[in-house]
């Protein structure tokens, strides 16, 4: 059986350009109003607080790790406690490397990793549509693991550490998102794959997407009424069932032209659609081109480079 999860975190070919590490020292707060990206905070030592208006506070200590889909206005600031006057606009550049908030002369009382991840797929969105808005992992061993070598390697300089960082981060996100525990009251595609009867349905849709799924179908996998199905799915997943179908297909579709796997007929039937001129226009409603100019304009993007990525770059 497919593993939803796994399949979209491929296709989004997750990466961590940036990341730094930071320490705290005493009271300090630090607020962000926009993210470009997914931010993440892995707290290596000691604790910290975050909040946000929709999730409210959180406590973040050694070993959590917290993941924000769409990264809009939050703050984070110290156990001890501080005021308004203790905000920080530009941390302290520590001549080795990394950041300080807080007192800089002062003992350390946290330390954490902090940054955004990048997707070189253009399918971004459709990551940030099927997470709760805030990603709280605690207590598993595996990603404990990956917490201490990645606490090791921050606070060390040997030869290559940006790239084991890198790749630390990527299997860190990953394993974030099996391991979500905490999932709010936020729909997404993690409550759905919580859900043992709407799991049962999701994976047959990602396992066969070019069958022609119906509703009635999809809740005889479920186990559920055709309504207690599609209510059940939309309140957890966020959609409804054919709209995360499409929404699915599109992206496989996305993905094979990208790949320049088949001809547009082909790949209308094996992402689901009867003809190649029912495809290209689900594609275009919801792409805004032809599956031909997007395979030809993808053809022309660098490897490791987005769409918009080089649409900005050529403007």
């Amino acid at each position: 059986m497919a593993d939803p999860l796994a399949q979209i975190v491929g296709l989004l070919q997750p990466g961590a350009p940036f990341s730094k590490c930071v320490t705290g020292s005493g009271p300090w707060r630090v607020r962000r109003t926009q993210s470009p990206n997914p931010y993440y905070v892995a707290v290596i030592m000691g604790s910290l607080r975050y909040s946000d208006p929709r999730n409210g506070e959180v406590v973040v200590d050694a070993g959590d790790f917290i993941l924000i889909p769409s990264a809009r206005d939050f703050m984070m600031w110290s156990e001890a406690p501080s005021a308004d006057n203790d905000m920080v606009v530009d941390p302290i550049i520590l001549p080795g490397g990394g950041y300080r908030v807080g007192s800089i002369d002062g003992p350390i009382d946290m330390r954490a990793l902090v940054g955004y991840c990048m997707f070189q797929s253009d399918d971004a969105t459709l990551l940030s549509s099927l997470l709760p808005e805030l990603v709280v992992v605690r207590g598993e061993h595996r990603l404990a693991m990956l917490m201490q070598l990645l606490g090791e390697e921050a606070v060390d300089n040997k030869p290559g550490r940006d790239v084991v960082l890198q790749h630390l981060l990527e299997v860190l996100l990953i394993e974030a998102l099996r391991s979500a525990a905490d999932l709010g009251d936020a729909p997404g595609l993690l409550r759905g794959l919580s859900d043992d009867r709407l799991a049962v349905a999701i994976r047959s849709m990602h396992a066969k997407p070019g069958r022609g799924w119906t509703v009635a179908e999809l809740a005889r996998e479920a186990a559920l009424s055709r309504s207690g199905f599609h209510e059940r799915f939309q309140d957890e997943v966020g959609m409804a069932p054919m709209e995360y179908l499409k929404a699915w297909r599109l992206a496989l579709a996305k993905d094979l032209l990208r790949r320049r796997e088949g001809s547009v007929g082909e790949i209308a039937r094996q992402v689901g659609y009867r003809s190649a001129s029912a495809f290209s226009v689900a594609f275009m409603r919801g792409v805004g081109v032809s599956p031909a100019r997007y395979a030809r304009d993808a053809a022309a993007i660098p490897a490791g480079m987005t769409a918009d990525e080089f649409n900005g770059a050529i403007a």
